[in-house]
């Protein structure tokens, strides 16, 4: 399946990437980071234009966080009446947003980026500030494209490896901050239980 993809990149172009980035930011099981890697190896080989695959790489990914961002805040209209258990969450999510909103959503584009999707989901269920969720959204997104675009045209020659180290980093560092999230939530539910007792 990866191979199909990665092969539509020097025929479909820039089209090809700026559709995978889209369809990552909605959390469907796209290989985007690989796809734009292999896309900076053709724009180093002069196959590819570099801007228009910048920009559309970049359009991509800032349009799928803004429906991301929509769905969550449809999904939780005032019509919607959430679970006690979900307005408790959705409390503290717009707690935290409040705080580290505009770290969480700039570091969840590249750094965190398997997070992207929900993160998108949860500024809008919680009504987080749109202006703030998009300034924070394009800084992280230019940096992603940037880097994984700017890695593909500097390493063309050694494109998979680099795919590899990048996955297996951004897979720990996600698998890290869901841990850190758990054990977050975990203490917080014991010391509620210890102090109704």
């Amino acid at each position: 399946m990866i191979e199909v993809l990665l092969a539509l990149v020097p025929v479909g172009g820039p089209w090809i990437v700026g559709t995978a980035t889209f369809l990552s930011c909605l959390a469907l099981p796209v290989p985007s980071s690989l796809i734009m890697l292999t896309a900076g190896a053709f724009v180093a080989s002069g196959d590819l234009s570099g801007p228009v695959t910048v920009a559309l790489a970049l359009a991509g990914a800032l349009t799928g966080d803004q429906l991301g961002y929509t769905l969550g805040r449809a999904g939780f209209s005032g019509k919607t009446v959430p679970t006690i258990k979900m307005t408790q969450f959705l409390t503290k999510a717009q707690i935290l947003l409040a705080r580290h909103g505009v770290w969480a959503v700039f570091l969840s584009r590249w750094l965190l980026s398997p997070l992207g999707p929900y993160v998108n989901l949860i500024c809008g269920a919680t009504r987080s500030s749109w202006w703030r969720f998009s300034l924070a959204g394009l800084a992280g997104e230019s940096l992603w494209v940037g880097l994984y675009l700017g890695a593909g045209y500097t390493f063309a020659g050694h494109v998979e490896a680099i795919a590899d180290i990048a996955g297996n980093l951004s897979g720990a560092l996600s698998a890290g901050a869901v841990t850190l999230g758990l054990v977050l939530v975990l203490r917080s539910a014991l010391r509620a239980t210890g102090s109704h007792r």
